[in-house]
């Protein structure tokens, strides 16, 4: 939540959540993860003016959302707030309006807890957030791709 509601970094968020989600429940598309996951890639999207891009990770996550509702990984946060926000930005997507931050409301005090006691975080800023994909070593996902490409042929 730190990555998303304090520091926009949603790129980071993203990476979090998936290597959480790998851990847990690999190759299940369907997870109530994914729909954060897709969320924070869609705000990292649209804040890169990629509507396209945008616009489907940003669906998905609200039908990943409604699939899952009742989920225990939703538990602490308001999620119907959290499907408002999504869709506001969908609409905000669709009119290529400028990107607008959103914050994921916390309802559990536990969480509050658990949020507060991680260790500090330094925020990014510029275009070390914004492109933060980018400025990364990616050899490893280039060469991991070849190889996967290599094995089908």
């Amino acid at each position: 939540m730190t990555y998303f509601n304090e520091h926009e970094d949603y790129f980071e968020c993203h990476e979090v959540l998936e290597e959480y989600w790998k851990e847990i429940a690999p190759k299940d598309k369907t997870h109530p993860l994914t729909a954060l996951i897709l969320l924070a890639t869609g705000m990292y999207h649209w804040r890169r003016d990629n509507l396209s891009g945008a616009e489907r990770s940003l669906s998905k996550s609200i039908d990943r959302i409604q699939v899952n509702e009742e989920s225990a990984f939703f538990e602490g946060i308001h999620i119907h707030h959290v499907v408002k926000n999504i869709q506001h930005a969908l609409e905000c997507v669709h009119q290529k309006k400028s990107f607008e931050p959103f914050q994921i409301q916390i309802v559990s005090q536990d969480l509050k807890d658990a949020i507060d006691t991680q260790p500090p975080i330094i925020p990014l800023t510029g275009d070390h957030l914004i492109h933060k994909h980018m400025l990364r070593d990616r050899s490893e996902i280039l060469k991991a791709r070849e190889e996967k490409r290599r094995n089908r042929h």
